[in-house]
């Protein structure tokens, strides 16, 4: 089990200096990947994302890409580029009639001004950039990998008490079931004794069995045990399961609800107050695996 939060940087060679890149994992329902690439490396950063496609899954990642050491001051102005850009904003200038000197300010904010050394082949930056990647995301999946453990003993001690709760329940549920049938018939009967014509006891107590099933909540307390065993499965796989947890969660708290709704007996409606807290807290944390 996988945290989805994370943080991991990686370096690697580039001409004389060096590629730092920087990862953090944020919670999100799908694959997010955003990249900041400086000016000079504009032309990787769809290199980048395509990488970490690769290597990433569920989440939101942001990835910031920094050059170091001689290899940035070695970048080179295109000129060309640089000429026509300061040309076409100084024929701006006195189209406008603004006074003073232009300057090369401007020119700072114009995107794709500066690129690599040409002697730093394409092969290379990538092969850079990609290693620098890989450290990264080995970092970020190490600490994602020591926060899901953590998680998964929380997730396990909330559903270890969620099924304490659950037990209780199933325990206090047939004596229940048995005073509201009394309570029932009781009053049914101190009701029907005003009556001027007498009614058939059979049908009086099929009435009272029939409106006594309409509170049962076995088949909720099953489904309920059924989401247990699931969730506890899930807990031990290897692989990505907060989705299928949180949609196990969902039903596990209409179940809840379920039971709460149907049943008006005050010691349970107080523990399926609790089982809610707990699920919910369940879910809470959920929306933090991967």
């Amino acid at each position: 089990m996988l945290s989805m939060t994370g943080y991991g940087v990686g370096e690697a060679a580039l001409g004389e200096g060096r590629v730092s890149l920087e990862l953090r994992g944020l919670n999100h329902r799908y694959l997010d990947v955003r990249v900041r690439v400086p000016t000079e490396l504009s032309d990787y950063a769809f290199f980048v994302e395509q990488h970490a496609r690769e290597r990433l899954t569920r989440g939101r990642f942001d990835i910031g890409v920094r050059i170091d050491g001689p290899s940035a001051a070695a970048l080179e102005l295109d000129l060309a580029r640089a000429r026509a850009v300061y040309r076409a904003l100084d024929a701006l200038r006195n189209e406008l009639g603004i006074d003073g000197p232009l300057g090369v300010a401007p020119l700072l904010n114009v995107p794709d001004l500066f690129r690599p050394p040409a002697s730093i082949e394409r092969r290379v930056v990538e092969q850079s950039l990609a290693l620098a990647f890989d450290q990264a995301c080995g970092r970020l999946l190490a600490m994602r990998a020591s926060e899901g453990r953590t998680l998964r003993n929380e997730l396990r001690s909330r559903l270890a008490r969620a099924r304490e709760l659950c037990a209780s329940i199933t325990e206090r549920q047939p004596t229940i079931a048995a005073a509201a049938r009394e309570r029932l018939l009781e009053r049914l009967g101190r009701l029907l004794s005003a009556l001027p014509q007498e009614v058939d006891p059979s049908r009086l107590e099929s009435e009272a069995v029939l409106l006594t099933e309409r509170g049962d909540i076995t088949e909720e307390l099953v489904r309920l045990e059924s989401h247990f065993e699931q969730l506890e499965s899930l807990l031990e796989e290897d692989q990505p399961v907060g989705r299928r947890m949180d949609f196990l969660l969902q039903e596990t708290m209409r179940e809840a609800n379920t039971i709460g709704a149907k049943c008006q007996d005050a010691t349970i409606s107080h523990w399926v107050v609790e089982l809610k807290s707990e699920i919910e807290r369940l879910r809470e944390q959920v929306q933090n695996v991967e």
